[in-house]
């Protein structure tokens, strides 16, 4: 894994709760054996019509949020079955950062194996950052030394993390 130390960019909002892992990567995809190439089929059935063609009014294909880093969703992100493959989705994709108020367990523990910041964040702040992401091309810092969220309007918060996972997460080590 490559270290982190901040996560900078354009946060991509999605106001939802209760996304699976069956949502986050569809079961079809998992015949890989690596742990890259996941990222073109991430919320498959939500960014694709049945032909295959891009759903426009899914949150991520707004073409201003292409190359986002930071994910900003409702509570209880990752639930469902424990596929670590979501987390290699996600990473594959581009997402360094996730911010809820809370994550399913096991979803947690494989974002820290996959180098992805897990941040967990009280409703309302995230509520506020899901509103302030709505302003297309929003940017924001996860910055783990600080252990701190900056967003580019002013918006500021801390958030906890296991002292263990940070410095494995600020040292690269899976």
């Amino acid at each position: 894994m490559e270290p982190l130390r901040q996560v900078e960019g354009v946060v991509a909002a999605m106001d939802r709760m209760d996304v699976d892992t069956d949502q986050i990567i569809p079961k079809q995809f998992l015949k890989r054996v690596e742990r890259t190439g996941y990222g073109a089929f991430l919320f498959n059935d939500w960014r694709y019509r049945t032909d295959g063609s891009p759903d426009p009014d899914f949150e991520l294909n707004c073409p201003e949020l292409q190359g986002a880093r930071i994910l900003v969703a409702g509570r209880n992100f990752g639930c469902g079955s424990s596929r670590e493959h979501a987390t290699w989705a996600l990473h594959d994709y581009g997402f360094r950062a996730v911010i809820a108020p809370s994550f399913a367990d096991i979803f947690l523990s494989n974002c820290y194996q996959t180098g992805i910041v897990p941040v967990q964040l009280p409703e309302e702040q995230v509520g506020d950052l899901i509103h302030r992401a709505q302003v297309v091309g929003y940017r924001a810092t996860v910055d783990l030394e600080g252990l701190e969220v900056r967003g580019e309007d002013g918006f500021r918060t801390s958030f906890d993390l296991d002292s263990f996972r940070r410095h494995c997460l600020m040292e690269g080590l899976d």
